[in-house]
């Protein structure tokens, strides 16, 4: 039980903070990150340490997250911000309708660029923690957003 406590005050701010990184609604990232714990204790035998406990606790809350979504079929309504290519200037889209096509076109988009467009446009995530979640370089977590970026901009035009 030591064990269990130690774990959730340790590692509480980071699943909380990765929830709310995904998801953006404070309320739901507490039932996320209540969830994640609750999941953790249930399953922390078949934790085998070949990663830190961090990385597969945001594991658990990405996979929950995900089900959830699936499972609700709830659309977020977060503030959606892309970056041109040439300038890295970001442009928050204000139509509707643009906005709903560019979703549209992300929910088309094949993983793992989905997932890392998302956590890195949404999620603000840096190339480092893609790559640490995905157990990848920093470098694939940096090209896998570029060709994301290619294709979303392919699909828009």
């Amino acid at each position: 039980m030591e064990d269990i406590e130690k774990i959730y005050s340790e590692y509480y701010d980071i699943v909380f903070g990765y929830a709310m990184s995904i998801c953006k609604d404070e309320q739901w990232a507490e039932e996320l990150t209540q969830e994640v714990f609750f999941k953790a204790i249930k399953s922390i035998k078949s934790f085998k340490g070949e990663c830190k406990l961090s990385v597969w606790l945001c594991q658990i809350v990405k996979n929950t997250f995900y089900t959830e979504l699936k499972r609700k079929k709830r659309q977020i309504d977060s503030p959606i911000e892309i970056i041109e290519d040439n300038k890295n200037i970001e442009q928050k889209v204000l139509d509707k309708a643009t906005a709903f096509d560019l979703h549209k076109i992300l929910h088309l988009l094949g993983e793992p660029y989905k997932e890392v467009f998302w956590m890195r446009t949404f999620g603000e995530l840096s190339f480092k923690e893609i790559g640490i979640i995905f157990g990848k370089t920093e470098s694939w977590a940096r090209v896998t957003y570029h060709r994301a970026r290619l294709k979303i901009k392919e699909n828009a035009e």
